[in-house]
């Protein structure tokens, strides 16, 4: 008959870890993606896990007023108020897309009292793009 082995501190006892641990996070990267439809604001630490995150649609806006640039400002100043909480002080900015907004969401970063390293336009530009479909024999 196999003995029992004791477990010390096993799982049974209370969650170990919880699920939102706030960890001090001096330096991070600020991504906005600004499409024409939403704008999504995403804040990570220097390795790329996010810490926070926000978007025009979870900040209540609906339809075609998740596009407008005051959505955007709404939505980067949710997701940086909690990292400012956490300790952020410097973040570097990467904005993606053509959207209306790109400027909004970084006067919003800019107002929040993060020191920008630098900000950087990561929108992907294609070199000539996908060869296209051969064209129909009618």
């Amino acid at each position: 008959m196999a003995k029992n082995i004791p477990r010390i501190g096993s799982r049974k006892n209370g969650r170990i870890d919880s699920r939102k641990n706030t960890r001090r996070i001096p330096k991070g990267v600020i991504h906005v993606q600004a499409s024409f439809n939403n704008t999504i604001v995403t804040v990570t630490d220097v390795r790329g896990r996010v810490v926070s995150w926000s978007s025009a649609g979870t900040c209540g806006f609906r339809g075609t007023r998740r596009g407008t640039p005051f959505a955007a400002q709404t939505a980067a100043g949710n997701a940086i108020r909690t990292v400012v909480d956490q300790g952020m002080q410097r973040a570097e900015v990467m904005i993606k897309g053509p959207g209306l907004g790109r400027d909004a969401a970084l006067r919003a970063i800019r107002r929040s009292g993060i020191l920008l390293t630098f900000v950087r336009d990561v929108t992907p530009m294609p070199h000539n793009g996908c060869r296209p479909p051969k064209k129909r024999r009618v």
